[in-house]
């Protein structure tokens, strides 16, 4: 067997096991992804027979605990923590009601995007989105005879837009880590791609939602309850480190809890622990990830993937297309952009410095496809978790996803015009 193949065959392994038993299970959601990874790494390491055992172990170990990912792991900690403090002490539900209180009815489509986009910029997570708006989006579908269908994917919709630019998103996270670039320099490239994209949507559900009916009752709002996102956002904007935004944030979430009574001291604390567990799992997968793909690394699989992927490559544009077509590929057979990115990142980032790429642009290709893919193939979590929520079925919601379709237009067009000029 070709010896470059061979040392590529863990990330083989682990999707071919990874479609099987969600192919056997009838359901992608059932198999858990840690354990798909444990198998290929333990695949990983009996195969490198050139090293001895230890040797083998002592790469894994290596690659689980470089120190961009240990950072990567803090900051997953610090985030959920965030994440999970906010949500205790009533901060999403604030946000929602002041962002359906000063919207007439007929702009109640781009409300529930505007809203889904504020959430998820602010809390980096589309599942955490998901879960919060569309029990109140279903609600209103409900309430004014619209299509449940649509509703829901508007908040789908939305929820990608933070999963792709919020800087605290698991997504950013990895990909400017992985291409050592800063995120406020990501934010930028992603924002001139992204741009179009939000304006036409935002055109189609004005269009769509004219003659609508308002809600029977929107919630009051408490404005002091809204600060923590307001916070975290301006001091993420204006380049604070990503690891003193979170603290701030938990810090001011916990003041705010205490003073509203929303909860005491130890119960924010609690709220906090429950967030961090809430990470386990993604820690997880980063580290055995990282350990898997050292040993392809050491093994020369990821040259072997070059060598084949940029065969056919003449210049940038053909790079930044490989890169978008490999993360999207594996993106698809994961339904995980997180581990999208975590895959390919370095691999991308070797192709991006052989054809002289901005790692900038390498970073927001990688994040903008892993999330225009992610949020349209059915079987993703948030799509199974929205349509359970909302009482649809998945495939009904997909013939309106249009952000994530109008994104991965959008993305694929910065490529081919070489857009935006600075960084193509």
């Amino acid at each position: 067997m070709n010896k470059g193949f061979l040392a590529l065959s863990p990330l083989i392994v682990f999707i071919s096991l990874y479609l099987l038993l969600s192919l056997l299970a009838g359901d992608f959601s059932r198999v858990p992804m840690t354990v798909v990874f444990l198998f290929a790494s333990i695949y990983a390491v009996a195969t490198s027979t050139k090293f001895s055992l230890k040797e083998r172990i002592d790469i894994y170990g290596q690659g689980a605990s470089t120190p961009n990912l240990l950072l990567m792991l803090w900051i997953y900690v610090l985030a959920g923590a965030f994440a999970q403090s906010a949500k205790g002490m009533g901060s999403i539900d604030a946000t929602v009601n002041l962002a359906l209180g000063i919207l007439p009815p007929s702009m109640i489509l781009p409300g529930l995007f505007i809203a889904a986009c504020f959430i998820s910029i602010s809390i980096g997570t589309s599942v955490g989105t998901v879960v919060t708006l569309v029990p109140i989006a279903a609600g209103i579908a409900s309430q004014t005879g619209s299509n449940v269908a649509l509703m829901t994917a508007v908040i789908v919709g939305g929820a990608y837009f933070g999963d792709n630019l919020s800087f605290i998103s698991d997504t950013t996270v990895v990909a400017t880590q992985t291409l050592e670039v800063s995120m406020k320099d990501k934010f930028k490239v992603n924002s001139f791609i992204v741009a179009p994209a939000v304006i036409i949507v935002l055109a189609i559900y004005a269009y769509m939602g004219y003659g609508m009916q308002a809600p029977a009752h929107v919630g009051q709002t408490d404005f002091l309850k809204v600060i923590p996102y307001i916070a975290v956002l301006v001091m993420a904007v204006v380049g604070l480190n990503v690891m003193a935004v979170l603290a701030l944030g938990v810090l001011l979430c916990g003041a705010i809890g205490i003073v509203c009574g929303s909860y005491n001291f130890f119960s924010w604390l609690n709220a906090m622990g429950s967030g961090i567990i809430g990470m386990g799992e993604l820690i997880i997968i980063a580290m055995m990830a990282g350990g898997m793909l050292e040993i392809i690394r050491v093994n020369g699989g990821i040259d072997y993937i070059i060598e084949k992927l940029s065969a056919r490559v003449h210049g940038k544009r053909g790079a930044q297309f490989s890169v978008a077509a490999l993360v999207s590929l594996v993106d698809v057979c994961t339904a995980n952009n997180t581990v999208a990115i975590l895959t390919v990142g370095n691999i991308a980032k070797q192709i991006g410095e052989k054809y002289g790429v901005d790692p900038r642009k390498t970073a927001s290709i990688l994040d903008t496809f892993s999330c225009a893919v992610q949020g349209i193939i059915p079987y993703g979590v948030q799509m199974l978790l929205a349509a359970g929520l909302a009482h649809v079925e998945p495939v009904d919601i997909v013939p309106f996803l249009y952000y994530p379709f109008a994104l991965g237009i959008a993305a694929s067009f910065s490529i081919w015009l070489r857009y935006p000029k600075r960084y193509s």
